[in-house]
């Protein structure tokens, strides 16, 4: 399946195991390591509406400084939290991986398991 792409960051365990499950399904994927590519808004708004929720779905809270600019905030728009990760890409939860039947963030790890 080389139609799949993980939205990585190596230094995530949880993204480490999503990628070390598709290898052991025999599944190569494209590897986006979306820290050091960072994102842009069009990107971020498309795999949000694949995956059919909104970007407060994906915003990474622990670690970051979503609280302190107000992202956790229900009000926050998703514009607003698109242009916080853009950015600051570590904003955006992972893994993320997206293939034809679709995208999801993958935790726990086995939701993976639904894309490929």
């Amino acid at each position: 399946m080389s139609d799949v792409v993980i939205y990585h960051n190596p230094n995530c365990g949880t993204s480490r195991n999503t990628l070390a499950l598709l290898r052991e399904k025999g599944i190569e994927p494209r590897v986006v390591e979306y820290v050091k590519a960072g994102w842009t808004r069009d990107q971020l708004a498309a795999l949000v509406a694949k995956m059919g929720v909104g970007a407060h779905e994906i915003l990474r809270v622990r670690g970051t400084q979503a609280e302190a600019l107000g992202l956790t905030d229900p009000a926050a728009s998703d514009e607003t939290l698109f242009a916080a990760m853009v950015a600051d890409p570590i904003l955006v939860n992972r893994p993320i991986v997206e293939s034809s039947k679709g995208a999801a963030l993958c935790r726990p790890v086995e939701r993976v398991l639904d894309l490929i």
